[in-house]
């Protein structure tokens, strides 16, 4: 992917070690030129803290491109939904999808996302979060969106960017980190490592 009228100087190759249309999208957003190799990492872990599972993740998606492309800079991240400490991630199937959302309908949970870049044998983690409340839902709302499909690969069975986000109230925190990827740490930590001046 290229975008020529950036004004960011790329120093090397970047893959970013994901599948995810979402985060493609925001990191065409920066301008850079990139390709994807989706991890097939483990992603079962034993609960931990949301800030460590998400930094846990990102690392193991990382590190499974990384191994196999040393000259490259490679991207893992990774994006749970946390409330009242219960993590949750990707529906397993629409009725999960459906009782996922009617326990976050009328509250304010936490979005965390982790990100993980490598390159040249260094590595950086950093973990943004993100409060985001969702308005009363009623159940035909929630039929109508889960039966749209959408809910099924995103974490928390909703995407903040589609047509659910008239069910947004109120958001403390950066939009980006929602969807899956925070632009503007990923921007710092690019930097900090030389990757992009």
């Amino acid at each position: 992917m290229n975008n020529s009228d950036n004004n960011l100087k790329q120093r090397q190759e970047i893959i970013l070690a994901s599948a995810s249309a979402r985060r493609k999208d925001l990191l065409g957003l920066m301008g850079l030129e990139f390709t994807c190799i989706p991890s097939e990492a483990n992603e079962n872990i034993e609960i931990v803290a949301p800030n460590d599972y998400v930094k846990l993740l990102a690392q193991r998606k990382a590190h499974d491109i990384a191994i196999k492309h040393k000259n490259a800079c490679v991207i893992g991240s990774d994006t749970i939904v946390v409330l009242n400490n219960e993590i949750i991630g990707k529906p397993k199937d629409i009725q999960d999808a459906k009782a996922i959302l009617k326990k976050l309908s009328g509250k304010t949970h936490t979005v965390y996302t982790g990100v993980c870049v490598i390159t040249n044998g260094r590595e950086l983690v950093e973990v943004d979060k993100t409060d985001v409340t969702f308005r009363k839902l009623t159940d035909k709302e929630i039929d109508n969106y889960v039966a749209t499909g959408d809910p099924m690969d995103k974490a928390g069975a909703y995407g903040i960017q589609g047509e659910f986000c008239v069910h947004i109230t109120h958001m403390d925190g950066n939009f980006f980190t929602v969807i899956g990827l925070p632009v503007h740490t990923l921007y710092e930590m690019l930097i900090k490592l030389n990757v992009i001046d």
